[in-house]
């Protein structure tokens, strides 16, 4: 097929177009139309949001020189993993590669919210006080690299198709970006889309500052998986303009804002109590 070689042979030019054409495309909507206000200066929370995102690049590529891509290869290469044990169609491979990819990150993020160890990590993607674009690429490098571990794990034991595992990074990081955006669809348009792929305000309602409603939504891409589980909450009760984001008591921006704060979080005080099955609220939380 020769798009499937064209996207393998070009893998760097098709990502990268992506992610900053996605990054065009986010921060002129949030420009032209916000949902709602930030309460940190746009300038200073995209530069610090990704500040840590080029930082996570740059030591991605420093401990695996080669990511998904290069593990995904040496799995053909080596007849790795399922797709490459048996013969199915390629069309199947790439469909059913990228839908059960999904699945391990969604599984993932459920992880990091149940054990408090790792819940430790992911806080400083929920500590974020705005909600934005930058908001879905920003995650503690020790995150980073236990979600990369986990996806060499899958792509091992799975044995895609070079071409789904690009294609998977893709999509991912433009969904990310995208449902992560401070925008608002239509509210029909909405109610259609999330039938089938996670929007701005169903994920939203996943960083509220509420345990219940923060334990819920945990999809990036396809919403299938948080209405299988039971984890699919419809919207959040303060409203979407209404409700506050982040952390109940993480709010000093020089802890959630600033990236010397952001990169310390993890470390700070003792390990919590927090738990997933915490899914009730009460005006005393």
């Amino acid at each position: 097929m020769e798009f499937v070689d064209w996207v393998v042979a070009n893998e760097k030019v098709v990502r990268m177009s992506c992610f900053f054409g996605m990054i065009v495309i986010m921060a002129s909507w949030e420009y032209l139309s916000p949902c709602r206000a930030l309460l940190v200066p746009r300038a200073v929370h995209w530069a610090n949001n990704l500040g840590i995102v080029f930082l996570n690049s740059f030591l991605l590529r420093l401990a695996f020189p080669a990511a998904a891509i290069g593990v995904a290869m040496t799995a053909v290469e080596q007849n790795w993993g399922l797709f490459n044990y048996y013969s199915v169609s390629p069309v199947l491979a790439i469909i059913v590669s990228i839908v059960v990819m999904d699945l391990v990150i969604y599984l993932q993020h459920v992880m990091v919210h149940a054990v408090p160890l790792l819940w430790r990590l992911h806080k400083v993607h929920h500590a974020d006080i705005d909600y934005d674009f930058t908001t879905g690429a920003r995650f503690h490098p020790i995150e980073i690299f236990l979600s990369m571990l986990i996806k060499f794990a899958t792509i091992i034991l799975l044995g895609p198709p070079v071409v789904a595992v690009i294609l998977f990074e893709v999509i991912l990081n433009l969904m990310a970006m995208f449902n992560h955006g401070n925008v608002r669809l239509p509210a029909a348009v909405d109610r259609f889309v999330r039938w089938f792929v996670v929007t701005p305000d169903m994920h939203r309602v996943h960083h509220s500052v509420n345990d219940d409603e923060a334990n819920s939504n945990f999809g990036f891409n396809l919403s299938l998986w948080d209405r299988l589980f039971g984890t699919y909450r419809d919207q959040p009760r303060d409203g979407h303009v209404g409700m506050t984001i982040g952390i109940r008591k993480y709010r000093d921006a020089r802890d959630v804002t600033w990236l010397p704060g952001m990169l310390w979080l993890p470390f700070r005080g003792k390990i919590s109590d927090y738990a997933i099955n915490r899914r009730q609220w009460s005006d005393d939380e």
